[in-house]
């Protein structure tokens, strides 16, 4: 895990959560800084996509476009209760 200088508050972090949840897709995070307008700063920006890739909730294209991944499907969360568990032996 990386270390930060930038500890992001909750508000910044659904904030650009929301802001990825709505679009899909920025082509790289300067993208998504530039429509965000000067209330986050660059590197809490960085900070708070390292959080949301670490939770699955977004992935990085091999070009670094960012890609918002996670799903609040009550259809999904229905069958992620039902399936079975894997595990190693």
């Amino acid at each position: 895990m990386k270390k930060h200088l930038h500890q992001p508050k909750l508000s910044t972090i659904r904030l650009v959560e929301q802001k990825l949840k709505k679009k899909k897709y920025f082509r790289n995070r300067n993208q998504l800084f530039l429509s965000l307008g000067k209330s986050v700063m660059y590197p809490t920006i960085t900070t708070i996509l390292d959080y949301l890739e670490e939770s699955n909730k977004i992935a990085f294209n091999k070009n670094s476009s960012i890609i918002w991944t996670f799903s609040n499907s009550p259809k999904i969360k229905k069958s992620t209760k039902r399936s079975k568990r894997i595990t190693k032996r």
